[in-house]
């Protein structure tokens, strides 16, 4: 696909107005006016809140669109019907209450041109608090720690060593990734999981041989407050529950593969251990004292 070729940017939206606004506006002050916007609404028919989504892509311009899902699909279910959706062969998934720098196409779009046969290319994203201004994340800096050397400003990504990396702890910025649909096929999300369908997503794309490139160019705001799903989910522990049973799963098909060491990883679960650690000593630091509890059981399962 020639680089001139627009990059559509979707935002699968349910029902979180306050941020979508400042999601669309990032889209349309992009330095490279090669892309199309796509909000798949998932909120259902009757959602009043609906109107003042069209208002926005209205005032976004001709390049963006808006599709309403007849009946909800989910959070999965509604990313994968955008891979369906969409008129162009590279798709970001741009979460509602994200931001896009102005070079984020610009870069996905200069990836693509050079690198042709990569399935997905992803970005540094810089933290933002609920208000936008840039916060300091412990879980991001401790990220960074596993995040491979780059070479010239790139990441590439494939096969045993790349699982065995993201294994370890997983360095890349999910929402930051542009898919190249034709390299995809019919490969999507797990309706499964509500929490790591985007690392499982990952790892069923290196374990099938495809390739992933990143860059170590920040192009992307990513907003950590607390009730998005992330923040919601790690609280009811649905996130640590996906994550080990991901984990498992992993172990088992490395396994099948002959990577011992990336399957004692994984069944180690050393990642999903330290983040547990960390969020028991910030609960108790808070005085959160039922809350250190729940997560102190769950994490006991993890070393039986």
């Amino acid at each position: 696909m020639p680089a001139t070729e627009p990059l559509t940017i979707a935002i699968p939206f349910y029902r979180n107005l306050p941020y979508l606004e400042q999601a669309v506006q990032s889209v349309t002050r992009q330095t490279s006016p090669q892309w199309r916007l796509l909000i798949c609404d998932d909120s259902g028919p009757d959602w009043p809140g609906s109107r003042q989504v069209q208002r926005l892509v209205k005032a976004a311009g001709e390049g963006a669109r808006y599709v309403s899902n007849r009946h909800t699909l989910g959070m999965v279910g509604n990313w994968n019907r955008i891979f369906e959706l969409a008129e162009t062969d590279r798709v970001t998934l741009l979460h509602q209450d994200d931001r896009l720098l102005p070079n984020y196409v610009q870069l996905m779009q200069r990836l693509a041109q050079q690198h042709p046969n990569v399935a997905a290319f992803y970005a540094a994203a810089t933290i933002i608090d609920a208000s936008g201004e840039p916060v300091f994340s412990m879980a991001d800096f401790v990220k960074a720690w596993f995040a491979p050397r780059a070479l010239g400003g790139l990441t590439a990504l494939a096969g045993r060593p790349a699982v065995e990396q993201l294994i370890g702890g997983n360095f890349i910025m999910c929402p930051t990734l542009c898919y190249r649909r034709s390299l995809l096929g019919t490969r999507r999300f797990d309706p499964r999981f509500a929490q790591v369908q985007d690392l499982d997503f990952i790892m069923r794309l290196l374990f099938d041989g495809l390739m992933l490139l990143g860059s170590d160019e920040v192009a992307f705001e990513y907003r950590r407050h607390g009730s998005s799903a992330t923040s919601i989910q790690s609280e009811t522990m649905l996130r640590f529950e996906e994550e080990a049973r991901l984990f498992d799963e992993l172990a088992t098909q490395c396994d099948a593969r002959g990577w011992s060491r990336a399957s004692r990883r994984a069944r180690k679960k050393p990642i999903i251990k330290l983040h547990l650690a960390y969020r028991v000593l910030n609960d108790l630091r808070r005085g959160r004292l039922k809350a250190a509890s729940k997560k102190l059981r769950f994490l006991a399962t993890l070393f039986a």
